[in-house]
């Protein structure tokens, strides 16, 4: 971005400022055309209304270097926001690295392959970036986390484990909303009109990629977690007081993750109050502990990974900002 700096003017009764010669060339622009001006409270955008942003496009030459691989240049176009992904071969793309291209493109939520030879291949991000919402793809990775967590914790009681031969899958689907929303948020930093759009701010920016990042940590603890459980030898008994004390942390995750969404202060208290005691709770468990114990290693570390988790959720809280007067 270049900045310049212009003096206001006034000719009649009007304040004018010219616009760098630079940028109207760039936009192609001439005498008559048309702007689109936004103003914030700090802020002036201005906008070429001749017809709508022209594709972000980007060419990856093939074949990458052998310190990457292909898989890391797409992705890390999809994240930065190109809306075309063009790898041009300089000889033929192998069916190896073929194959990446086709397994990566069910992990970029938008992202098709729409042009093919031996080659070339050509990707393009096919939904419009304006009518997606922040809130609803981090709700949807809170959905899809808290689903894991509730069938993870329900083994803890049932013979049946079935279920947590499941969880890679559904972690899976968690990062395919993570990176979208990771894509969604950077092309805000750099698209104003996209922005306002979204109703995002730089504060509010930075905060969804906070949000967004624990949920996916949260997301690989539960893996952690239906892990560790899959290979639980202890008394039932055990088993069910850990089941008890597990399910506290569900409050905190749905207080988190609503305040945060909703901007509500108050119940972001209540979420950061109720982990705060269920610190104090889980700390009494993991003291009575005795690691010289049969099965108490096991039991320490599925503590330890409750923790971890709690913690993810009241760390989200942690971002709703208080309301000053």
């Amino acid at each position: 971005m270049t900045k310049f700096i212009r003096r206001l003017q006034r000719i009649g009764s009007s304040i004018l400022v010219s616009l760098p010669i630079e940028w109207v060339q760039a936009n192609k622009l001439e005498k008559s055309d048309e702007v689109e001006i936004e103003t914030g409270t700090n802020s002036v955008s201005i906008t070429p209304t001749g017809g709508s942003r022209p594709p972000n496009e980007v060419v990856i030459e093939y074949p990458v270097s052998k310190q990457e691989n292909i898989s890391a240049y797409v992705t890390g176009a999809y994240l930065i926001g190109y809306d075309i992904i063009k790898i041009k071969g300089k000889s033929s793309i192998s069916v190896e690295d073929r194959e990446k291209i086709r397994r990566l493109m069910r992990r970029l939520v938008g992202m098709e392959i729409v042009e093919e030879d031996a080659s070339n291949v050509n990707v393009q991000f096919l939904l419009d970036a304006t009518t997606l919402s922040p809130d609803k793809i981090l709700k949807r990775m809170s959905s899809i986390v808290l689903g894991m967590f509730r069938d993870t914790i329900s083994c803890l009681i049932s013979d049946d484990k079935s279920v947590l031969q499941t969880m890679s899958s559904r972690d899976d689907e968690i990062d395919r909303q993570y990176f979208l929303l990771v894509r969604l948020i950077r092309s805000a930093m750099v698209d104003k009109k996209l922005a306002t759009a979204l109703n995002l701010g730089n504060i509010d920016i930075l905060d969804y990629r906070v949000a967004a990042n624990l949920l996916e940590t949260a997301g690989d603890t539960i893996i952690e977690l239906a892990h560790s459980i899959s290979e639980l030898a202890i008394p039932k008994t055990d088993m069910k007081k850990l089941y008890n004390v597990a399910t506290e942390i569900e409050d905190v995750h749905e207080k988190s993750i609503t305040s945060f969404i909703e901007n509500n202060r108050k119940l972001a208290i209540e979420a950061i109050t109720l982990y705060r005691n269920y610190q104090k709770k889980i700390s009494s468990v993991r003291s009575v502990l005795d690691p010289k114990k049969q099965g108490s290693m096991q039991l320490i570390n599925l503590v330890f990974t409750f923790e971890k988790l709690s913690r993810c959720w009241a760390d989200v809280a942690d971002l709703v900002k208080p309301v000053y007067t």
